[in-house]
């Protein structure tokens, strides 16, 4: 999982390709691999399900390639009602589950979408190698590790990268490419087209501990977290500050929330490890992790979250 974008989901000006004039792909994959049915997972196939790819989503068990399917059938049917020009029945046709690798032997891209650990990363990186075409795209959905790091273990470092993805998948404006020191540029202007198609804005950044997002998201939350540590002032009066005072469209503890105390705590002590002290978690966010006070998915966080999850 990972920080909250903007909300803009404008093309952006800047972005390598048309400095470089080299042109983009007007379309999604044909086929897509989703390593990863949870939240993130099911997001990202649901981005390209509507954009029109067929999407395999591989989970490391039965219970929760079956989860992964309601998850994802269940945003589908938001969509529908939302637009009710899309088609459920014909959107749902193209998705899989299960727990068998071998439906990646047909994909351009994967998306690695395990949770924020390196050592699961590595295991789901290397899993999805042993089935994927050699000329298919490979990316980890990571919010901190070093893709250079990850890049060091693969077969095929030159069509490795970081597409990161923001929570939640359907309403973020933003993916986050990374490109390692061995990705093939060709291989990032066509991650870049493909984020365009679905309707996201892609950034190209350079792999370093957090990218670009994190680093600032993180440090942001960390920051009000202290504050609240302190009694600096309210949960509630720290967000408004930013909603408010800095035209944030959500606070940084609000932010947390959503993104998970776990997940934000897992993002800070890599930060820590790779960056130094000015990342260490504070005291209160370890202290609500071991809690179970985890933010919207627990019901608890820094706010009462009342709502399904």
């Amino acid at each position: 999982m990972s920080e909250q974008p903007p909300s803009s989901s404008d093309a952006h000006p800047g972005t390598s390709s048309e400095r470089s004039g080299t042109r983009r792909p007007d379309h999604v994959p044909a086929a897509v691999g989703v390593l990863g049915g949870g939240r993130m997972g099911a997001g990202i196939a649901h981005a390209f399900l509507l954009a029109g790819s067929r999407v395999a989503v591989v989970e490391r068990d039965a219970a929760s390639a079956d989860a992964a399917l309601q998850r994802i059938r269940e945003s589908i049917r938001r969509s529908v009602a939302r637009d009710p020009a899309l088609n459920e029945v014909e959107i749902t046709g193209r998705l899989t589950t299960g727990r068998d690798i071998a439906a990646f032997a047909v994909v351009d891209l994967v998306i690695e979408a395990v949770p924020e650990d390196r050592e699961l990363k590595e295991q789901a990186l290397a899993r999805a190698e042993t089935a994927i075409p050699a000329d298919a795209t490979l990316a980890s959905n990571t919010s901190s590790i070093s893709i250079d790091d990850l890049a060091a273990s693969r077969r095929r470092p030159e069509r490795f990268l970081g597409l990161h993805f923001f929570n939640p998948v359907p309403a973020s404006a933003l993916v986050e490419i990374v490109r390692g020191a061995a990705t093939d540029t060709a291989v990032v202007e066509n991650a870049a087209g493909w984020v365009s198609s679905l309707g996201k804005t892609p950034i190209v950044v350079t792999d370093s501990p957090g990218f670009a997002s994190s680093r600032l998201g993180v440090m942001l939350g960390l920051e009000a977290i202290r504050m609240l540590e302190e009694g600096v002032a309210s949960a509630v009066d720290i967000d408004a500050a930013m909603t408010l005072g800095y035209r944030h469209p959500m606070g940084p503890l609000r932010t947390t929330d959503v993104v998970g105390l776990d997940v934000r705590l897992g993002i800070a002590e890599e930060l820590e490890r790779t960056l130094g002290e000015r990342f260490a978690p504070p005291d209160l966010l370890r202290r609500m992790v071991a809690e179970g006070k985890l933010g919207r998915k627990s019901g608890e966080g820094f706010y009462a979250w009342n709502e399904e999850r």
